[in-house]
């Protein structure tokens, strides 16, 4: 795979927290909130399945347990990260490919997979990168394949709690909402695109988002 060189925004926001990252994370109550992403999916034996910034690994592992049938690969930039996802997966006993890279520079070729995820990292992705990061999704995504998109959803004027204000201090989560997200799958190709639940953490103060894009054509009626 490549040689990364630039910068990314750890999973958990700094290396030292990375330990705490999956237990917070599941105290928030992220296990069902991935399950709920991964039975959206609809994944059938013999699918590829890319999860883009799987970070410690928890849903990619989650994937190949739900669906040993499934062919499954983890990217991400943090070779920390990867480190502990690649225990991870071996711990559960499942053989996941897991790759170090970049979401908007997808070391794939076209149409290498059926499903393509994203839990919880679209917000690490810069304002500039996101379209790019979805057209790299559009491309390596087969013909009807489609996008699962799951990420923390910022609304004006909601009330939010102290770690919520924390979350979205940051610039990158601004447009972190249902209408940008989806103008900029459509940009990117999934003309098929739409906002498909949401819900809400810490007694409704950290909202987030489930989305879907697919590369097939809206079905119109005649």
């Amino acid at each position: 795979m490549q040689n990364v060189q630039r910068t990314y925004l750890p999973a958990a926001g700094s290396d030292w927290a990375l330990p705490f990252y999956d237990p917070f994370v599941k105290l928030l109550g992220g296990d069902g909130v991935r399950r709920t992403l991964l039975k959206q999916a609809d994944l059938r034996p013999g699918h590829r399945v890319l999860d883009i910034g799987c970070g410690t690994g928890t849903l990619v592992t989650l994937i190949k347990r739900v669906n040993p049938d499934v062919s499954v690969v983890g990217l991400d930039p943090d070779p920390k990260a990867l480190t502990r996802a690649r225990g991870k997966a071996a711990q559960a006993g499942v053989s996941i490919q897991f790759d170090l890279g970049f979401s908007d520079e997808l070391p794939y070729s076209e149409g290498s997979f059926d499903r393509v995820f994203s839990s919880f990292m679209f917000h690490h992705v810069r304002a500039d990168q996101r379209e790019k990061m979805l057209h790299e999704v559009w491309r390596v995504l087969s013909p009807i394949g489609s996008l699962h998109l799951l990420d923390f959803d910022f609304s004006e004027g909601h009330p939010q709690g102290v770690l919520a204000r924390w979350l979205h201090s940051s610039h990158r989560l601004k447009d972190n909402s249902g209408s940008p997200i989806l103008q900029l799958m459509k940009v990117a190709g999934f003309a098929n695109s739409k906002k498909v639940g949401g819900g809400a953490f810490l007694f409704g103060h950290l909202r987030f988002s489930y989305y879907e894009g697919s590369r097939e054509e809206p079905t119109t009626n005649s």
